[in-house]
């Protein structure tokens, strides 16, 4: 049973009330049973943090479902600890003092020279080594032990028996390891520091259960079971005068955690006041509540769901439009708008285009598969070119190979030449499982390594600029530091120069040796001698040849040029940053085209407090609300929609973060589609209104309403 903060964790018991017909919650792996939700998420969440130990192994860090994964294990390989070397390492462990490590170390020390029948080794014979195996133990002496040994050949098989001394028997290594060692000794005691053996397991083979002598003053048995005697430190001046002493056993004491909840406030008793541990956010979503300094949330705007397939049916529309889109290079089918497939699927005047190209798309993949579907339609003595004309024939071809109840049931109504009079459950039906039978194609999945592969690539490109980036960066740190230090150095000689001249000036006035230059300039040898130093390594001023009247004349032009030179490095420098940012961006944003253009699969970008799901199909632009039972479908359509969400969500949930996290990450170019869309709908109107405009003795033919687009569709990818 996993441990938790070291200590073994009690299960719930199942409720004694509980009724044959009620429905309760059931923890999968622990079989606990609750009638309150909140309960049994709160022991949920507490089974997933990572706060248990493995009492097996040790392990630390665990969920409570990865311990009991490790336990498992630990005890299959404890299993295979040799029986015969059972009984001595048990021997060893009872009520040893040592730590974990030492006691392992031990037992294995003494288990290397521990020969029993059985053990595998290596014996002398004709002065070479062979492989043996022990027969028989015969003991003449305390001191001289023989054994009977079994030679083996390279494959294991028995040649020849004799007997050998210990003396001439070469140890192997021990059948285990010593984490192999250290999970038996760990499942074998119920305590350590002393560590004793389970009753039963000691009972078993024959060893004691009293404690030795020199821990008789240190343990005692309470419940069957050993404790040993707390140190307690008192006061007798304390307790003599009636004041209260407070109890400490080793260190500060612990702070009790009630393990069974998380996420809500912890109590602690201190002076009788209960205090609220603070909460470490993000928590599950179900259990946030409201706080004093959470921002005001708008209320989340209700999803448009005028679609004109009932609602059951979104789900399977999205996901058959989906595929076609992102596969429709390999299906040679150009693409086309969801609105556009929505509105062929609901026409039922008769088979629109699109779907009798969708349908013959996906027909002739599962022929060129040369699979079953192939082998059915050279049956039926079928040429293998699929038109606008046959292509029913091919679709009943499909359906009868299948050979799906529910879908069977259409294939008179499809060989009548009915096929728009289907409703959408079973157009969109007949396209599932059409779509489910080509993902089983070799075609198919060719192409999903490809892409996979493509993936790979991009993703190792990637990583090998940004670690040839950070190279650089590296580069230019080190040199950078390199140059200040250089500089600092420099720095400190000229310091040093200049203290140096001002205590030689100071001796020379001392002594009265003063020399003079014209027009009463006092200058000494030194100083010069400084100052001409320091204007080199900072000013680069005049040549030495210039007049020293011109120096000082002639170091701030200099300095005014040496700041234009450094204003116009630094102005480099900025451009040169600069245009290494954009090109970063650049990159970026080519890897993502990239990626998204090798389409896999479309996974959603999120789930709010209520785990209702979030899609984004990049192809359409509008963000898909689909509930937690997949019953109830919606959609976002605007910009103002879609920020009335983002700010709707609550990151101290973890679902929501995540979800606010993606919408914040595509932000941008959401808003681009969605404005995009807004344009094209808006054309669309502006046209329909301006058919309704015309006079009725012009009559527009039907197909130029914008409403009627996808009769005009046009298959520009169609093979020959």
């Amino acid at each position: 049973m996993p441990l938790l903060k070291r200590k073994p964790f009690s299960l719930v018991e199942p409720p004694e009330d509980l009724e044959s017909s009620e429905l309760v919650y059931q923890v999968r792996f622990t079989k606990e049973i609750f009638k309150d939700y909140l309960e049994y998420l709160n022991r949920i969440n507490l089974y997933r943090r990572r706060v248990w130990v493995c009492k097996v192994t040790g392990k630390t860090s665990l969920t409570y479902e990865e311990a009991l994964v490790s336990e498992k294990r630990a005890a299959e390989k404890v299993q295979q600890f040799p029986k015969e070397l059972m009984a001595p390492s048990l021997c060893i462990i009872q009520y040893s003092t040592l730590s974990l490590k030492d006691l392992a170390d031990k037992i294995a020390e003494k288990l290397r020279h521990h020969l029993f029948v059985g053990a595998e080794l290596y014996g002398r014979k004709d002065n070479d080594l062979f492989p043996c195996k022990i027969s028989k133990v015969l003991e003449e002496a305390p001191e001289k032990i023989q054994y009977e040994v079994t030679w083996l050949d390279k494959n294991k098989k028995v040649m020849e028996n004799s007997l050998v001394n210990g003396e001439d028997l070469v140890h192997k290594k021990l059948p285990f390891s010593r984490a192999v060692l250290k999970s038996f000794i760990r499942e074998s005691t119920y305590r350590s520091a002393p560590w004793v053996l389970h009753d039963k397991l000691a009972q078993h083979h024959g060893i004691s259960t009293d404690p030795p002598e020199e821990l008789r003053s240190q343990v005692f048995f309470k419940d069957g079971q050993v404790v040993c005697y707390k140190k307690r430190r008192k006061n007798e001046e304390d307790s003599k005068s009636g004041m209260e002493v407070k109890k400490e056993s080793g260190k500060n004491k612990r702070k009790k955690i009630d393990g069974e909840r998380f996420g809500v406030a912890i109590m602690e008793k201190e002076n009788d006041r209960p205090v609220e541990e603070p909460i470490k956010y993000p928590i599950d979503d179900l259990l946030v509540q409201p706080g004093p300094d959470d921002p005001i949330f708008p209320d989340r705007p209700s999803p448009l769901r005028d679609f004109n397939v009932p609602m059951d049916c979104v789900g399977d529309l999205l996901m058959v439009w989906d595929f076609c889109s992102s596969f429709s290079r390999l299906l040679h089918l150009w693409p086309f708008t969801f609105e556009d497939f929505e509105n062929a699927i609901c026409h039922k005047d008769s088979s629109p285009i699109l779907l009798v190209e969708s349908h013959s798309a996906l027909l002739r993949l599962l022929i060129k598969d040369d699979g079953e579907y192939l082998l059915a339609v050279e049956k039926r003595n079928r040429k293998l070119k699929i038109t606008q004309i046959n292509w029913t024939e091919y679709l009943c071809d499909f359906l009868e190979l299948m050979q799906l109840p529910e879908l069977c049931t259409y294939i008179a109504t499809i060989k009548r030449g009915h096929y728009g009079l289907l409703d959408a459950h079973a157009k969109l039906g007949i396209l599932r499982e059409l779509i489910n039978k080509v993902l089983q194609t070799d075609i198919f999945r060719e192409k999903l390594d490809d892409v996979i592969e493509q993936w790979q690539e991009l993703g190792a490109t990637r990583r090998g600029e940004a670690l040839e980036e950070a190279r650089k960066k590296r580069e230019e740190k080190e040199h950078s530091k390199a140059e200040s230090d250089a500089n600092g150095l420099t720095d400190q000689k000229c310091l040093e120069n200049i203290e140096n001249v001002a205590a030689n000036d100071n001796l020379s006035k001392q002594n009265g040796h003063i020399e003079k230059k014209g027009k009463g300039e006092v200058l000494s040898y030194q100083q010069g001698n400084a100052s001409g130093t320091c204007d080199n390594n900072f000013l680069s001023t005049a040549p030495k040849k210039a007049k020293k009247q011109n120096l000082d004349v002639e170091a701030p032009a200099d300095n005014g040029k040496d700041s234009r030179k450094e204003g116009l490095k630094y102005l480099k420098d900025d451009k040169k940053e600069e245009t290494e940012r954009s090109n970063k961006e650049q990159r970026r944003e080519f890897y993502e085209r990239e990626m998204e253009k090798r389409v896999i699969r479309t996974n959603p970008l999120g789930r709010d407090r209520h785990c209702n799901r979030y899609w984004w199909p990049r192809r359409d632009g509008r963000i898909f609300f689909e509930s937690s039972d997949s019953k109830e479908w919606g959609y976002y359509s605007s910009k103002e929609e879609l920020d009335a969400l983002m700010g709707s969500l609550n990151i101290k949930g973890e679902r929501e973060r995540a979800l606010k996290k993606q919408l914040e990450k595509f932000h941008s170019r959401i808003c681009a589609e969605l404005q995009k869309r807004s344009k094209v709908l808006a054309h669309k109107i502006a046209l329909e209104e301006a058919v309704l405009r015309r006079s009725t003795r012009v009559r527009a033919p039907p197909r130029e309403n914008p409403a009627n687009a996808f009769l005009r569709y046009v298959n520009k990818w169609k093979e020959d």
